[in-house]
């Protein structure tokens, strides 16, 4: 069974996200989305709250695809991580050359860390290359649209949060 990792802090999550989960999910039987704690971001919304947004916004994309595709929450390293749910790769979206940087770096630690398990960069979809979840936190809470970059529910549970 090939074993896919896709790990980000998705929060939110949002169709930049879910184009990568849906093109990540042709390449693999299982494609586990590896949602982090991540304290340093400061996330809007809670652990919980963000791998129950993935389930619901995956739910669909694996019966469409006929990919298992489960959230895990981590707060380990991400090679740790991957060794935990059997990966054999990790999956990685890249939006601009600035992303390609950073990922080249991490790349070359999580390799020395563990040869085995392979990267796999896709893409972003052109028309979703300028989506960063920090950017879509930032527009809502000064009253923007954002609905297009999230699935309405998504959308809706930014508007209520920020409500709050």
């Amino acid at each position: 069974m090939r074993i896919g990792l896709y790990p980000g802090t998705f929060d939110p999550v949002t169709l930049g996200h879910l184009d990568i989960i849906q093109r990540a999910s042709a390449l693999v039987d299982r494609l586990v989305i590896g949602v982090a704690v991540n304290r340093d971001k400061g996330p809007l919304f809670s652990l919980e709250e963000r791998v129950a947004m993935i389930e619901a916004e995956c739910a669909v994309l694996s019966e469409q695809t006929g990919t298992e595709i489960i959230a895990h929450p981590f707060e380990n390293l991400l090679i740790d991580c991957a060794r935990d749910v059997g990966a054999q790769m990790i999956i990685r979206g890249l939006r601009a050359v600035a992303d390609f940087e950073y990922e080249f770096q991490m790349v070359g630690m999580n390799r020395a860390l563990d040869a085995s398990i392979e990267t796999v960069f896709l893409m972003a979809d052109a028309r979703r290359q300028a989506i960063a979840s920090k950017l879509v936190k930032e527009i809502a809470r000064l009253g923007g649209d954002v609905s297009k970059f999230v699935t309405p529910a998504v959308n809706d549970a930014l508007i209520a949060r920020l409500r709050d």
